[in-house]
């Protein structure tokens, strides 16, 4: 009778979707590590397909973290930044239906990276929200002074991250320079030299092209062995509150709660 009961109750509760999942899974160490060998790609359909991709990256993708050190993850073990592997999921047929809009897309991909760390790389993560000074980055009183992108988020799909969507390029200073990403997109991204979190404040929807000239970072991450460089190569750049001013952005300094990530468990991913 007590089983009937228990069972009884299990069916009248409501049914909740399972969290989206990569079907296959397939991991090893890079067979290059070069860095032009890095690649970051996920398809039309959903599967996702990584060179030479360390784990601290595919953090920073999942949890919408700065790639370089930061006070919103706590330290991760060497490995995860230094060692590469190469990643194949592949994706249910269903895991991007036709109706998801396009701000739905990457939290879609960033769930299935999620549980992919998770599973092979048994990731335990706490979060919690802290108060804290950041930068809230916002719209200038003249307005934005950069243009929509002729794409839109599906049309990005494969993502090759600097060479698609929602990455930038390289140059010295760190330019804001990017074919098709969006304001988030753009917080994430100076928060990697800012010392403090960037949040975005702007209320801009959908995908820009940004184009600007390199600036001081305010923070670097911890330089590489050997000796250091005696030349600041940052020497005549503008600072970011000049760089934003040209594309009609501002920094403002106040309190706001943030997301901060502790890392609980992080192993080296098991065997396929």
């Amino acid at each position: 009778m007590f089983c009937k009961a228990v069972l009884s109750i299990l069916a009248a509760l409501p049914a909740f979707p399972q969290p989206p999942a990569f079907v296959a899974i397939t991991i090893t160490p890079a067979r290059s590590v070069g860095p032009r060998d890095a690649r970051f790609e996920v398809r039309p359909n959903g599967d996702l397909f990584a060179r030479a991709f360390p784990v601290a990256r595919l953090l920073s993708y999942a949890y919408d973290l700065p790639a370089n050190p930061s006070s919103r993850l706590s330290t991760l073990p060497d490995w995860t930044f230094s060692e590469k592997y190469d990643i194949d999921a592949k994706a249910a047929g269903n895991a991007i239906p036709a109706s998801l809009q396009d701000t739905e897309i990457r939290g879609r991909i960033q769930q299935m990276v999620r549980e992919l760390l998770a599973g092979r790389f048994r990731l335990v993560m706490r979060v919690e929200n802290k108060t804290t000074s950041v930068y809230a980055l916002t719209v200038a009183s003249a307005g934005p002074k950069f243009q929509k992108a002729a794409v839109t988020e599906r049309d990005c799909l494969p993502a090759a991250s600097q060479e698609s969507c929602h990455g930038f390029a390289d140059g010295l200073g760190h330019p804001l320079t990017a074919r098709a990403a969006d304001m988030d997109d753009l917080a994430r991204y100076i928060e990697n030299w800012t010392d403090l979190p960037v949040v975005n404040r702007t209320a801009l929807s959908g995908l820009f092209t940004l184009n600007s000239e390199g600036w001081i970072p305010m923070r670097l991450p911890p330089p590489p062995p050997g000796p250091s460089p005696t030349a600041n190569p940052f020497a005549g750049l503008p600072t970011i509150f000049t760089v934003l001013d040209k594309l009609g952005l501002e920094l403002h300094r106040q309190e706001a709660a943030v997301a901060v990530y502790t890392l609980e468990r992080i192993e080296r991913p098991a065997a396929n």
